[in-house]
């Protein structure tokens, strides 16, 4: 690796460290649940494994099989 491809690769390792400090977080999971369950809660009418998924839009239902005689 040449001088000049090192010093970027560190100057993006730098830029993405910065990003990643700069991140507000939340501590710990009595923190985090109670936001969770609103997003849960928000978007259940959207969420195919609570609501189903009709057959007609399945793309995983089993294919039909059509023979001929």
């Amino acid at each position: 690796m040449s001088g000049s491809s090192n010093v970027a690769a560190m100057k993006k390792v730098v830029q993405q460290l910065r990003l990643e400090a700069s991140v507000t977080r939340v501590m710990g999971a009595a923190g985090a649940a109670p936001d969770l369950k609103q997003f849960c809660l928000q978007n259940a009418q959207h969420d195919p494994l609570l609501t189903g998924v009709s057959s007609s839009t399945n793309p995983f239902r089993p294919q039909k099989v059509c023979s001929f005689l």
